[in-house]
């Protein structure tokens, strides 16, 4: 397990559109593994002998954090937080997991997938939001990318949208999910910039798989007894799903612009249908590859505008 180097968390060299490549390869990690886990949470879940939800939280924060700690201890790495940084890694880490993907599981019980696509797809919006208190400026080309990356999702999703009546709290909670979720970032942006990255993922789920826990026990979910296909799900989540990916998302917030890191929430439905085709031979409908098409023309309009301007030559900024 790799662990980036100082010169890589500042971002240097630059690469694509003048953001720095290693912020943009944690970025492309998120997209294809955050993408891939929507087909290894159906794995753990699906069937008689799948994990609960809550379960399955807990599993997969606690085995992830706990590797991860298990690892940085191994590799003689200072693993003790300040009690300050220990307070906002508990704070972000139950926010992104316990609010944002809590909420997922607790809704997707009873809506179909797509609405969760969808809702949580307005998540950039709500980062620009936040970004907006702290002085960001609100580009036309930006607001324009958030908008097609929307409607994309919504071709995407709109197969699988049959809202029956009496979910509309369920909606709410997908609503809150994603604030949950923007929040939770933004706590990454604000507070823990200076704490090592891998110690940071690890303490983040430790935290949020003690609150899972909590609430697999208050609401009486039945014990797992999961079967092979269950434990290979599972396995998939905490290996690449909390080890390798969400430290390289902490890792994105560090190095890129939280509008473009926000840009996973468009691609990874995207990847979750490509995966679907191909593994499960799911039938792709041209509505979902306009939806596709329009999910990459927005991200690339949302990475576009948060383009570095080039620098001007001295013998160009003094010509007449």
């Amino acid at each position: 397990m790799a662990v980036p180097s100082r010169d890589q968390e500042r971002g240097k060299p630059a690469g694509l559109f003048g953001l720095p490549r290693a912020g943009l390869f944690h970025l492309l990690v998120v997209y294809l593994v955050w993408g891939s886990t929507y087909l290894g949470i159906r794995l753990a879940v699906e069937g008689p002998h799948g994990f609960p939800p809550f379960y399955l939280g807990a599993v997969r924060m606690l085995l992830g954090g706990g590797g991860l700690l298990a690892y940085a201890v191994i590799r003689g790495r200072p693993v003790r937080f300040s009690t300050r940084s220990l307070a906002v890694a508990a704070l972000s880490g139950v926010f992104l997991w316990v609010g944002g993907n809590g909420l997922v599981m607790v809704a997707e019980r009873h809506l179909p997938s797509g609405y969760s696509a969808l809702v949580m797809g307005g998540l950039p919006i709500w980062v620009t939001i936040i970004g907006l208190f702290s002085g960001q400026r609100l580009r036309p080309i930006l607001v324009a990318g958030m908008l097609i990356g929307l409607g994309g999702l919504y071709f995407l999703t709109r197969t699988s949208l049959h809202l029956a009546t009496g979910h509309q709290i369920l909606i709410l909670l997908l609503v809150a999910a994603s604030w949950c979720w923007a929040l939770g970032m933004s706590f990454q942006r604000w507070w823990l910039t200076t704490t090592d990255a891998q110690v940071s993922s690890a303490w983040q789920q430790l935290f949020a798989g003690g609150v899972f826990v909590f609430l697999a026990l208050v609401t009486h979910e039945p014990l797992p007894h999961p079967g092979s296909t269950a434990l290979i799900g599972a396995a998939y989540l905490v290996v690449l799903g909390s080890w390798l990916a969400f430290t390289s998302f902490i890792l994105a917030t560090r190095l890129l612009p939280m509008t473009v890191v926000t840009t996973y929430s468009y691609v990874n439905p995207l990847v979750a249908v490509v995966l679907g085709a191909l593994v499960l031979g799911e039938r792709v409908t041209s509505m979902m590859a306009v939806g596709g098409f329009l999910l990459l023309l927005g991200v690339g309009a949302v990475i576009q505008s948060q383009r570095t301007p080039a620098p001007v030559r001295m013998s160009e900024a003094t010509q007449g």
